[in-house]
């Protein structure tokens, strides 16, 4: 059975239908959103190659599939909440080949077990997962998902899937495999080329009300991450408390071990267990390996509207951070990188 580790010892831490219009670009220019905490790693054109042919076959098998962040982590150290303001959505993108249309069953409040995905679609080609290994040498698994922006190269996932809070230190050979499925890597291996996380999340050292990142993916065979599988739309300032579908690389024997997609879904919740938390949740859990995947609002053909990333587990509840005015700024820079 893969190995799952334990966050933050093993890592020293501790709306609308969907339009798919092809050619549709993403334009995410509206109100100026409030100026973020942005750090990050720049990856040279030479570590990326490193990385290329770091990740083997057997390093992908071995690679410990991180842990969600414990419930605790809400709490650690205080810090602002996010801010809000006028909502801004930016429309998916298919890939070369419109996605098969799904049909979805009728909403399921209490979908309470993870299941694996069968339904194709854009889902399909736009979750993958990330492969990192951290200072000390370790090999790590998260999961992300691609979201339309400006480059066509942008992936969302989580802060703890990017850097290591209690050092502020991002992580190298970071790599993401979209559609990855028992080891196959159907559109081929893209390298990280700038990484992206709120400075908020490392200087409350690891504060999962800020548990958000977006990775820039370079090229492969020159062609862009969105151009070559398509990209989910994502939405800030979003209305909470919706039906909302989460997706992820679950590590557990009954999720497959982290080598299939899985997928739960429910109406969202305030997490109203711990105080200072500004993150909603749902009633199904997903284990390690499944940080970083994504919650999708507005869910029709495989696709829809990237609302946040799998953060946080508490009992058989996962949790995402909201994506407000500081992740805006984040995902803006990422999109002009």
């Amino acid at each position: 059975m893969r190995r799952v580790a334990t966050l933050f010892s093993a890592l020293a831490l501790g709306l609308a239908t969907l339009s798919w219009a092809a050619g549709t670009t993403a334009h995410a220019a509206a109100p100026s959103p409030s100026a973020p905490s942005a750090e990050g790693r720049a990856v040279s054109t030479q570590e990326q190659r490193a990385a290329v042919h770091f990740w083997t076959a057997e390093r992908l098998r071995t690679a410990q599939d991180v842990t969600t962040l414990s419930a605790a982590r809400t709490a650690k150290l205080a810090a602002p909440a996010p801010t809000t303001g006028e909502r801004v959505t930016v429309p998916p993108l298919p890939g070369p080949t419109a996605p098969v249309p799904v049909s979805v069953s009728a909403p399921s409040p209490r979908a309470t077990s993870p299941a694996p995905w069968t339904g194709g679609g854009l889902i399909s080609t736009t979750a993958g997962k990330v492969f990192f290994q951290n200072a000390s040498g370790g090999t790590f698994a998260c999961s992300a998902t691609v979201a339309n922006s400006d480059n066509k190269s942008v992936v969302l996932t989580a802060g703890h899937c990017t850097v290591d809070a209690a050092t502020g230190t991002g992580y190298r050979n970071w790599v993401f495999i979209p559609g990855y499925n028992n080891g196959n890597r159907p559109y081929g291996t893209f390298t990280a080329r700038r990484l992206f996380w709120d400075g908020q999340y490392v200087s409350t050292q690891g504060n999962a009300n800020w548990d958000y990142a977006f990775a820039v993916m370079d090229t492969l065979n020159g062609r862009t991450l969105a151009d070559t599988v398509g990209a989910q739309g994502i939405a800030f300032n979003s209305q909470t408390g919706r039906h909302v579908h989460s997706f992820g690389y679950g590590g557990s024997a009954a999720e497959g071990n982290g080598e299939r997609l899985n997928h739960c879904e429910g109406d969202e919740f305030a997490d109203a267990g711990r105080p200072g938390s500004t993150m909603w949740g749902i009633d199904c859990v997903q284990t390690g390996g499944s940080s970083g995947g994504s919650f999708l609002a507005d869910f029709s053909g495989g696709g829809g509207y990237l609302i946040g990333n799998i953060s946080v587990s508490a009992g058989t509840n996962e949790y995402h951070p909201t994506l407000g005015n500081e992740a805006l700024g984040l995902y803006q820079q990422a999109g002009a990188a």
